[in-house]
């Protein structure tokens, strides 16, 4: 009889596949930043190429809610485990295919499209990996802690964004800019497959979560999970989708976005912007475990508010702050705009799961964050780019700003999700 894994097992199986997931995640955004432009579109002017390297940043955004429609409809039907394995080999297959991918100069027209169906399959994995990860750590807590254990699936994102971060500034010290883009950005996604080794070893011990098999034991699964998700639990899945989309605009906007323009408009050196960010998500990595803390204390609901709140507010700064010229000033928005992230996004690996009955739950809470990350994410610096361009800074802080009041109006709407019977 195989024994149960113990929770820091659990807890480490639940962040390491999220952990990957920005990574391989955020690798392409700042390849797309500073390289995927000139080596895929190379017939464009700059300010074209960096568009269009931003539009391929969304197309795996639009395909991750069919990812956790296809992940969702197996976990809620065959289980956990089994779907987490599959979802991470897709989205590490994917990432390390990226890598090797030939250049425009090498097969043409080829080399975009081929791109695009390689962050289309990307996104299908990335889709199945999140909702499977935070049920494996919720489903799994003790009685009262499913905000603190729901909180390991998003310690992933800062992690991740320092294994991203560190490889790339690694890369910017020891290559030229000639060979940073003609081989070196390869080697980050190349090494997603060392990750993906690692987090099967983690996984495949797994065993199936108690919540699932009591699923399996009373004969409640459904034939079709986003069925009953689109005719009985509709509201949810809006309201959480919703609540997500703040989340995301501050991350891209403060990563994707800031590198871009802090390289190429202010001309901060690549390194030095790197290293700002480095500091910065340090912030976001202390916010989530303590947000996570208080959401089991203080409810879900009463943490998203405050934190929405303040995310609003910090849309005013973005203009002053990125107008200062001063480094420090530009570091300290960073630092203020991920660790607002880290307080909105600790609470939702609770919340979303909360939302739905553990039949349908992998469904729902995987399809509520992704389409989250369809309106806050996938076309958040490509709109960022746009706005500056047209309207200016200004224009970029009120889309943070606007981004936080959607979010603030949907968990207004949502009721407190903390003490909801997690067997049902």
């Amino acid at each position: 009889m195989t024994s149960a894994p113990s929770m820091s097992r659990i807890a480490i199986a639940s962040f390491i596949g999220t952990a990957i997931e920005f990574y391989d995640f955020y690798i392409y955004g700042m390849a797309a930043s500073l390289v995927i432009g000139p080596v895929f579109f190379p017939g464009e002017d700059s300010s074209s190429q960096a568009l269009s390297a931003f539009l391929t940043f969304a197309v795996a955004f639009l395909t991750r809610p069919l990812g956790a429609i296809l992940f969702g409809h197996f976990g809620d039907r065959i289980g956990r485990k089994a779907t987490l394995v599959t979802s991470l080999l897709v989205m590490g297959i994917s990432t390390t295919l990226i890598g090797l991918l030939p250049s425009y100069a090498q097969i043409g027209v080829w080399a975009p499209i081929l791109l695009c169906v390689l962050r289309f399959s990307q996104g299908i994995g990335l889709g199945g990996e999140w909702g499977g990860a935070a049920l494996l750590a919720t489903e799994n807590a003790p009685n009262g802690k499913r905000g603190f254990y729901g909180m390991f699936p998003q310690l992933g994102p800062p992690v991740g964004f320092l294994l991203a971060t560190g490889s790339f500034l690694g890369l910017t010290y020891s290559l030229n800019d000639q060979q940073f883009i003609d081989w070196g950005w390869r080697l980050p996604f190349m090494a997603s497959s060392v990750l993906v080794a690692i987090g099967l070893y983690v996984r495949l011990a797994l065993t199936e979560t108690p919540v699932f098999t009591e699923v399996l034991k009373q004969q409640q699964r459904v034939t079709f999970p986003l069925k009953n998700i689109l005719s009985l639990h509709l509201k949810p899945l809006i309201l959480g989708a919703l609540a997500m989309v703040v989340c995301y605009a501050l991350f891209y906007i403060a990563t994707v976005f800031s590198l871009s323009y802090g390289t190429s408009t202010l001309h901060i050196p690549r390194q030095q912007f790197l290293g700002m960010l480095c500091m910065a998500i340090v912030f976001m990595a202390v916010a989530t475990p303590l947000s996570a803390w208080a959401s089991d204390r203080y409810g879900r609901k009463r943490v998203l508010l405050i934190a929405s709140s303040l995310a609003m507010l910090s849309g005013f700064a973005l203009e002053p702050m990125f107008n200062s010229n001063s480094p420090l000033l530009l570091t300290v928005f960073l630092s203020l705009e991920l660790l607002l992230m880290g307080a909105t996004f600790a609470p939702m690996g609770a919340l979303l799961p909360e939302l739905f009955p553990s039949e349908l739950r992998y469904t729902g809470a995987g399809t509520a964050y992704n389409l989250g990350g369809i309106l806050g994410a996938s076309f958040a610096p490509y709109i960022a780019q746009r706005l500056v361009t047209e309207g200016g800074l200004a224009w970029v802080g009120g889309y943070v700003s606007l981004a936080a009041a959607i979010s603030f109006c949907a968990v207004l709407m949502i009721q407190e999700t903390r003490d909801k019977s997690w067997v049902n």
